[in-house]
């Protein structure tokens, strides 16, 4: 998983609440296992029409917002179904970093896992923020996790919240197996004094 430190990106405007799972990567392209190709299919039924042609008034069809690596929505980001293509999806459009008022508690989790880094704020913040991103590509944001903020274009500084054990995750580019590794040679250790033969020591009292 790449590491997350510090980003300075376009961010997409999608000013819209209870944008669930499937609308992020519809159920017919789930069959897949694979954690790639599914960029191309983020939010397909609003990217394309009935002909797989390009909706021209979707804004990740627009410029510059094709590049967009931060989206910027409102509550409840992730509702619906549980499935994990959901950031596997964004990932693979370019989107490393998703700003909302509010999440769904699995698909919030799994970004994380996924090298995706959800910032919740207030909505007032969010319509800020969004404000900026509709002025395009002369405006980008940086999301610096180390220091938690976010510079806008006008260098104003937004602060954020993050557990302070994902966010080392992402600062490391760990997800859970490679934060496992990162202790292999402590869990061997421990295999190895296991798999010792050992009798265990019995203490016996003096009969009164």
């Amino acid at each position: 998983m790449d590491k997350f430190t510090e980003l300075t990106a376009i961010a997409a405007p999608m000013p819209n609440e209870n944008i669930d799972t499937d609308q992020i990567i519809p159920a017919r392209f789930l069959k897949t296992i694979q954690r790639t190709g599914l960029g191309k299919n983020a939010f397909a039924a609003q990217r394309y029409d009935e002909n797989g042609n390009e909706n021209p008034d979707f804004v990740l069809n627009k410029e510059p917002y094709r590049q967009a690596e931060i989206l910027i929505t409102y509550d409840n980001l992730g509702c619906g179904s549980s499935r994990e293509h959901a950031p596997w999806a964004l990932l693979d459009f370019g989107i490393r970093c998703v700003i909302a008022p509010s999440f769904a508690d699995i698909f919030f989790n799994n970004c994380f896992k996924n090298g995706i880094l959800p910032i919740r704020l207030p909505r007032e913040i969010c319509d800020e923020l969004m404000g900026d991103a509709r002025q395009g590509s002369n405006s980008r944001l940086t999301v610096d996790l180390e220091k938690q903020i976010i510079i806008r274009p006008d260098g104003n500084v937004v602060p954020f919240e993050v557990d302070p054990f994902r966010r080392h995750m992402l600062l490391e580019g760990l997800d859970d197996i490679g934060q496992t590794l990162a202790h292999d040679a402590e869990i061997s250790s421990f295999e190895h004094q296991a798999s010792r033969a050992w009798v265990p020591s019995i203490s016996m009292g003096t009969a009164k």
